[in-house]
């Protein structure tokens, strides 16, 4: 038996006015996806338990069969696992973001969380400064992709309120800057690091070409190193993750799996689609298990783009789950789960807790169940909810039944 997860990240929304009040998973053409809803198993799962903030790791935790209650630490130890970095005892990891930030009226606000989705070539060149000037033996910081870095602060404070920098686009960010004990630390290292950014080459370099410069970053995400058994360990498993996001890579890690990375794979929507479905395939040619994670449509909804949303789900319906409806045919028996981990409304541009329309199909055909196809409204429609998230995993390996 193969097992394998198809993952939109972001996908869900809502009914939109400029859609003629459909969401973009029921305005895009998505024939594969309404193929597996109506010759499998269609509903609504929770993968955001509650009390718990709505990100992307807490949901892939879920996706993935863990249950965030007993393992979820915070974002950026996960981070930190996939590019290598690992953790002490007495370490906190803190999620870097690059970033724009927009002075008005003798206020500062958060113009873009990716700094113009800086390249990851600049990224690093940017990182690699901040180390040589900020960095000590209190703090470190660590390349990782695009905007997305890494900072470990050892010895450092864990209890504090961070907010992401999504979730206030264009919001001041005076009231949203850390709190808590050690906040002070934090907020000298972003202040002094819109001196390096700004007196870096590059900032001269990406305004003159009309690119949004990095000129501050922002830390979140923070946490100590989790405690979680691997996919062996927890269901007799071997298996791989595929994806562009250090995030997904890190719990792929910290889950013994495999990690693959694509040519061409970027996390956006110009994402090498194809090759992530061919790496998934040929991975399965010896592996039980594979993650299949695709950022794009989260990231349209982050910068408010529905043009791209809608591309994005539409090419990960054809490119993906096309590719891999086809190709996995070949190994017989086979089951496939297929979702978003969590909304990501684009009128509010930041992720909610709301439930999220699953397929769990096994390549039968047979009487096809009365749906429009895949979407919200047609996963509501079904009845079936699945309250904890994490018993998709156990559900898709038959060793619970569905609700």
């Amino acid at each position: 038996m193969k097992y394998i997860i198809l993952l939109g990240d972001g996908m869900s929304d809502e009914s939109l006015e400029q859609l003629g009040g459909k969401s973009p998973l029921q305005a895009a053409k998505t024939p594969n996806m309404d193929f597996m809803a109506k010759n499998g198993k269609l509903g609504l799962a929770k993968t955001v338990p509650e009390g718990y903030p709505p990100g992307s790791d807490v949901a892939n935790l879920s996706v993935f069969g863990y249950d965030p209650a007993g393992c979820y630490t915070g974002r950026s130890p996960l981070e930190a696992a996939s590019i290598g970095v690992e953790l002490g005892p007495d370490d906190v990891a803190f999620r870097l973001n690059l970033v724009n930030l927009s002075p008005h009226g003798g206020k500062l606000y958060m113009q873009d969380y990716s700094a113009g989705h800086i390249s990851a070539e600049e990224g690093r060149e940017l990182i690699e400064e901040l180390q040589k000037v900020l960095g000590s033996d209190e703090f470190h910081f660590y390349p990782g992709v695009g905007y997305r870095h890494l900072m470990v602060w050892h010895g450092g404070k864990n209890a504090m309120t961070l907010v992401p920098p999504h979730d206030i686009t264009g919001k001041d960010i005076l009231e949203y800057m850390p709190k808590g004990e050690g906040a002070d630390r934090l907020i000298y290292l972003m202040n002094a690091s819109q001196m390096v950014l700004y007196n870096h080459p590059q900032h001269k370099k990406r305004t003159a070409e009309d690119k949004l410069p990095a000129n501050s970053i922002w830390l979140w995400g923070h946490g100590r190193a989790p405690q979680m058994p691997t996919y062996r360990e927890k269901y007799g498993l071997s298996g791989a993750v595929i994806s562009a996001v250090d995030l997904i890579r890190g719990i792929g890690v910290y889950a013994g799996l495999e990690v693959i990375k694509v040519e061409g794979a970027t996390g956006y929507v110009n994402t090498n689609y194809k090759g992530k479905a061919e790496a998934a395939l040929k991975a399965l040619e010896s592996l039980d298990f594979v993650y299949l994670h695709v950022e794009a449509p989260d990231e349209a909804s982050h910068s408010g783009n529905l043009s791209d949303k809608i591309k994005a789900i539409e090419q990960f319906d054809e490119l993906v789950v096309g590719a891999v409806l086809e190709g996995i045919k070949k190994f017989g028996d086979y089951r496939i789960l297929c979702l978003p981990d969590h909304p990501t409304p684009l009128s509010i541009m930041t992720h909610t807790s709301d439930p999220v329309p699953f397929i769990l199909y096994s390549g039968e055909t047979g009487n096809p169940a009365n749906v429009a196809g895949y979407d919200e409204e047609s996963a509501k429609s079904t009845g079936l909810v699945v309250e904890e998230g994490f018993r998709l995993m156990e559900m898709m390996l038959g060793a619970v039944p569905s609700p």
